[in-house]
């Protein structure tokens, strides 16, 4: 941009002439409008940008933010997995271990250990909707699975307190699989497989391919060996404290095992068959209590890891068809 001409009247010549300017002072106006343009159009850049897109610690504030969002939704996944196990082993601590040592169970409004006082996201309302429900919901679970655990950690302590006071009790009470094999058919109403009726079906049966090691559940006294109806050969075994175990379908018994023999759990009593009304080789197994027959799958708490105990309850839950 140059300095515009302006003019003067010379009466000597009765004309306008240009007024001539001095280098020098062209040079410094152009540079100082210039100056002055950039000024203006910088001042104007930098409002926009603060209005519509953020100044450079804004820009960097809000993409650190956009990764933390990232992260609260990781960990949300990881509490929701986190609680469904805690509620696996609530479970197992009501279903096995409290139920064998007679120990009441804990409800579960007990075990969910409500957080009460006051709302949760109340401290988070500065956000925006979305954000404020995943930090609360975040804060909420994990203080509502610290008290769990703790509900936990607490019944655990009762559950060592009752094993170490009933040791001997213990030591009889049938609580481990009678065989290697998987779970086939659960306790309860199923269909059989040659009678072709539905009936109470009163133990386990278990895979067990001819001549498989079956092994006493708990000490105790070989009551009975030999032929037994449709249970064909059979060990059963006197426990004491009122339990008794039946281990039906057997190919063989050692000679070792008799009326009146004193066995320790994990003793070797005999061999998988199919004697009896059987629908194939396999080991029909059973638990009484004080003469009644009960689901000897709540007895299998110390010999099941979770992953077979989760197998084997969703084998109890699905099949409806027993082995004889």
């Amino acid at each position: 941009m140059s300095l515009k001409n302006h003019y003067y009247y010379d009466e000597e010549s009765c004309e306008f002439l240009p007024v001539k300017y001095d280098p020098i002072e062209q040079f410094v106006y152009n540079a100082a409008v210039w100056i002055l343009t950039g000024v203006v159009l910088s001042g104007v850049g930098i409002i926009f940008l603060s209005s519509y897109v953020g100044t450079p610690s804004e820009i960097s504030l809000k993409a650190e933010n956009e990764v933390l969002v990232e992260q609260l939704e990781a960990n949300k996944q990881a509490l929701a997995l986190l609680d469904d196990q805690i509620s696996t082993i609530a479970q197992q601590d009501n279903e096995l271990y409290r139920a064998v040592l007679g120990m009441d169970e804990i409800s579960y409004d007990e075990r969910q250990a409500g957080t009460g006082g006051s709302e949760a996201g109340a401290s988070f309302d500065v956000y925006n909707a979305s954000t404020e429900d995943l930090l609360a919901w975040t804060t909420s679970k994990i203080d509502n699975l610290e008290r769990r655990i703790g509900i936990q950690q607490l019944s655990f302590e009762q559950i060592k307190t009752a094993y170490n006071t009933n040791k001997e009790k213990l030591a009889h009470i049938p609580s481990i699989k009678p065989t290697d094999g998987v779970l086939l058919s659960p306790f309860g109403e199923r269909d059989h497989p040659i009678l072709k009726f539905v009936r109470p079906h009163n133990g386990l049966d278990f895979r067990a391919p001819t001549g498989s090691k079956i092994y006493v559940t708990g000490n105790g006294t070989i009551k009975f060996t030999g032929l037994f109806g449709n249970l064909g050969r059979v060990v059963i075994v006197d426990h004491g404290y009122g339990y008794e175990t039946v281990y039906a379908h057997l190919s063989l018994v050692p000679k070792n095992i008799k009326k009146g023999v004193k066995v320790t759990r994990g003793e070797l009593i005999g061999f998988s068959g199919e004697s009896g009304l059987a629908d194939g080789p396999h080991l029909h197994y059973e638990v009484k209590l004080h003469g009644k027959r009960v689901d000897p799958f709540n007895y299998l708490f110390t010999d099941l890891s979770p992953e077979e105990y989760q197998l084997f309850k969703r084998i109890k839950e699905e099949n409806r068809a027993s082995r004889d």
